[in-house]
């Protein structure tokens, strides 16, 4: 037999082209292929562990060396004082990363079940933050109109309600027992002496007008920090945590590591069961509100979404608050509501925060409440926020730590 014709390219010795998919290829690798003299950039990674040390010959004690110690206290006396400083004059910094710490502790439980289907961390981290974006999108898309324009009807409303408010006979025998009306008109016309008299005054004023234009732009700005640090805590979790592990002694790493964990899971699991209950109380009120005609029923259920995260006495404000807008209805729509909303908050006591939290922290009720107030006196309604699973870390550590060192004795 003879051999195939070779075709007119191998008679002249060029080589076969290659197939389309196989030049595709090639340009692809050629594309992720490093640059000449390109480096990878260096991470911080932890420093690996190292094996048996040896022993350390025995430290004399530090009576023996009096001078090393009194300086040793000093210094530390020293550096105390001068994270007390630091810390009492960063406030806003501090807030703003406590703040960004729990909710990445709250958005970690969703990245965990990602990661446990199979989900790369870069990947869960990025489906996290972009159904929550989406979720806030549709929010505002959603609900922000709506609260705004009942806003202005309130502000709108406002004068007829306190005319009316004026010229009911609860208020009338107040003014007649208190004088309420003629404090407030000699406080007016005070007032307006001063505005047109001193100029400081006026000054103060204007002081006023740009002091809140200054709060405003520290929200905002507050708001974009907190925001990217809580991206940045969300996605170096666990470097973060493997660090501070590494910073405990070699021969109780594995327990402080354990007990971390727990700590942490604890709070993640509380950030995210408490936005359930304050979303569910939320839909409640809503549904009371429209069945039974309170007014300004969006904007009130935005309140008591933003009361409800405040653990015990929360939800408790927001059904006083709302009954009260409602009484302006009239008392066949304050009564119904009031009676169905805090027969909804036994049942959230009961049964549904139980559930929802089954998962979360335990804290005893005295306990609770002491560090909701302690909380909310320290750091307004941010310290009331962290006040419970603070509270339960610290129970944590006294159940794992105090009390079996107590037992050991």
């Amino acid at each position: 037999m003879t051999p195939p014709d070779p075709g007119p390219a191998q008679e002249a010795g060029q080589p076969r082209p290659e197939p389309a998919r196989a030049r595709r290829a090639g340009a692809v690798d050629r594309f992720l292929r490093p640059l000449p003299g390109a480096r990878p950039r260096r991470r911080f990674e932890v420093p690996p562990e190292r094996g048996e040390r040896p022993a350390r010959p025995p430290q004399p004690p530090g009576l023996l060396r009096p001078v090393q110690t009194g300086f040793l206290l000093a210094v530390g006396v020293g550096l105390a004082l001068l994270g007390w400083w630091v810390l009492a004059n960063v406030g806003p910094l501090v807030g703003w990363v406590v703040t960004a710490t729990f909710l990445a502790l709250g958005l970690e439980p969703l990245v965990r079940w990602l990661e446990a289907r199979s989900v790369p961390r870069p990947g869960a981290v990025a489906l996290v933050v972009l159904g929550l974006a989406g979720a806030l999108a549709a929010l505002i898309a959603l609900v922000v109109p709506r609260i705004v324009a009942e806003a202005a009807q309130l502000a709108e409303r406002a004068p007829r309600l306190v005319d009316g408010l004026l010229a009911s006979r609860s208020f009338a025998e107040l003014d007649s027992r208190f004088r309420i009306r003629d404090s407030t008109e000699q406080w007016l016309q005070g007032l307006g002496g001063r505005i047109g008299a001193d100029s400081e005054l006026l000054g103060g004023l204007f002081g006023g007008v740009v002091g809140l234009g200054s709060v405003v732009l520290n929200a905002v700005a507050g708001t974009l920090i907190v925001l990217a640090l809580t991206l940045y805590f969300l996605a170096s979790l666990p470097l973060m945590t493997q660090w501070a592990y590494r910073l405990a002694p070699a021969s109780r790493r594995a327990r402080v590591q354990e007990l971390g964990d727990r700590m942490l899971r604890g709070v993640g699991n509380y950030v995210v069961g408490q936005t359930c209950v304050a979303l569910l109380n939320a839909a409640v009120a809503l549904t009371l509100m429209l069945l039974t005609g309170v007014p300004f029923a969006a904007l009130l259920s935005l309140v008591v979404a933003l009361l409800a995260f405040v653990p015990l006495v929360g939800g408790v404000l927001a059904g006083i608050l709302v009954s009260l807008v409602a009484v302006t209805a009239g008392w066949g729509t304050a009564v119904p509501y009031a009676i169905g909303y805090f027969a909804y908050l036994q049942v959230e006591a009961y049964f549904v925060s139980p559930r929802i939290m089954r998962r979360a922290v335990a804290v005893p009720g005295a306990i609770a409440v002491i560090a909701v107030a302690a909380g909310g006196a320290l750091w307004g309604v941010l310290g009331a926020l962290i006040a419970i699973p603070t509270a339960a870390a610290g129970l944590i550590l006294v159940r794992e730590v105090f009390v079996p060192r107590q037992d050991d004795r």
